[in-house]
């Protein structure tokens, strides 16, 4: 009964929860969001080794359509990349030396929470999904892991930051992006790293459950630290005139601006600040300035700040995660882009494709360290799990307040300067031990 009660209570907050953040970008187009199949008979492995091959199903929806569509066609795509690198190594091989191949079950979810609920109920019921990743952003992920929880299907989440997600007494479900308590967290840190002497920070954000809940977190933080909040201010998502919130910026004189939403809100945001030329040395935004397309700013875009889930600059490598005292799996972050780049035309990776590929690759070293793909023994591999991969630290919380949170992944904080020809480039400011170059502080 109280299984029950907990599980109608967190359906009734999974329909409340807003789409966390996600970038604008062009991506190619994700491959269609229909039942996949195994590899070419060609490519299976011999007769002598076929009784040691299996096939797992992993069930996922994606934003084929919709106001997710963007951010979920690149989650997508990496996770495409993922199961076509594993199956063209003949799959997960074990410890006992069987090997493990993916196949995919997807179906197009119309970034429609009723819809996550009927999809993920159907590939938990019907399609007998072995595992499932979660679709792009927060809520609809808040909908899907009620379905995974119920059925006791183990989930990795990737591309939903909100914290909520994982303090609902769950246990299937197991986060690989920074929580959003932690988004603009580091943006505070860097600011007190470049000056001591300033105080005053503004947030203006949108109203979305997202950008709210970051802000808020780092709101408190900024106030524990010291600081001044002289501004809080949250905009209609549909905002295309930011004048009234500039001029409310212009009246407090702040030191430093952090906030934003969406890249839509947050590129016309920063582009209509530059334009009015109020000299704010520190400007952080949510979502927008990772994304490669922020360059079209031009000008605008120099100095802004934004936290990434991944940047390939910040480099993760064997020999860091010695340092670290960290077991390493996977790719480097070179060899991603390479087979990103080259299964997808040329097109740059955004940290949504990151964070599907790592969702695809976390679950990999789950089945090889549980030596199989039971579920209770997958499930006991992730509480254990704490290594450094291509995508970052991952580790998970295993408390029963916040069962499956990431505790191990940081963001890292980017900013886009000019290089010696006048070319905008990103550079990564934040943390010191992955910069790329100083912070050009104060912005110009």
């Amino acid at each position: 009964m109280k299984r029950t009660v907990i599980l109608s209570l967190f359906l009734i907050l999974a329909l409340a929860l807003a789409a966390c953040g996600g970038g604008t970008t062009a991506e190619p187009a994700a491959e269609p969001a229909t039942n996949d199949t195994a590899a070419p008979a060609a490519d299976q492995p011999a007769d002598t080794e076929a009784a040691a091959t299996e096939t797992m199903v992993i069930g996922f929806t994606a934003s084929q359509t919709g106001s997710q569509n963007v951010a979920s066609t690149g989650q997508v795509n990496g996770l495409n990349l993922w199961k076509d690198t594993v199956n063209a190594a003949g799959g997960i091989e074990l410890p006992n030396g069987n090997k493990v191949m993916v196949e995919f079950v997807s179906y197009d979810d119309e970034s429609n929470t009723d819809r996550v609920q009927e999809l993920y109920t159907r590939l938990a019921t019907e399609d007998n999904a072995n595992f499932l990743i979660s679709p792009y952003s927060s809520g609809l992920t808040a909908a899907a892991a009620v379905i995974a929880e119920q059925y006791g299907k183990v989930m990795i989440t990737t591309g939903a930051a909100s914290d909520d997600t994982y303090k609902q007494g769950l246990t299937m479900v197991y986060q690989a992006y920074t929580p959003a308590s932690r988004y603009l967290t580091g943006a505070v840190d860097l600011l007190e790293h470049v000056d001591a002497n300033a105080k005053n920070i503004a947030f203006v954000y949108e109203n979305s459950k997202f950008s709210t809940d970051v802000v808020e977190a780092a709101r408190q933080y900024a106030e524990g630290k010291g600081y001044n909040v002289v501004l809080v201010e949250g905009y209609d998502p549909e905002t295309t005139d930011f004048g009234p919130f500039i001029n409310k910026i212009q009246d407090a004189k702040p030191d430093a601006i952090m906030g934003g939403g969406h890249f839509q809100d947050g590129s016309t945001f920063a582009r209509q600040l530059n334009e009015k030329n109020i000299g704010v040395s520190f400007f952080a935004l949510l979502v927008a300035p990772p994304e490669p397309d922020f360059a079209d700013l031009g000008d605008a875009a120099v100095g802004v700040i934004g936290p990434s889930q991944w940047e390939l600059q910040a480099a993760f490598t064997p020999e860091s995660a010695t340092a670290a005292g960290l077991d390493w799996y996977g790719l480097l972050g070179e060899e991603f882009v390479q087979g990103y780049e080259a299964k997808y035309d040329g097109t740059e990776p955004s940290y949504h494709a990151a964070g599907g590929y790592a969702a695809g690759l976390i679950l990999e070293k789950a089945i090889k360290d549980a030596g199989s793909t039971d579920p209770d023994a997958v499930r006991q591999a992730l509480e254990a799990m704490n290594l450094l991969t291509f995508f970052g630290h991952i580790q998970f919380d295993t408390t029963a307040e916040a069962h499956g949170l990431q505790t191990g992944h940081s963001m890292v904080y980017i900013q886009w300067q000019k290089d010696a020809s006048g070319n905008l480039v990103k550079e990564v400011v934040w943390p010191l031990e992955g910069a790329t170059a100083e912070t050009l502080y104060p912005a110009p």
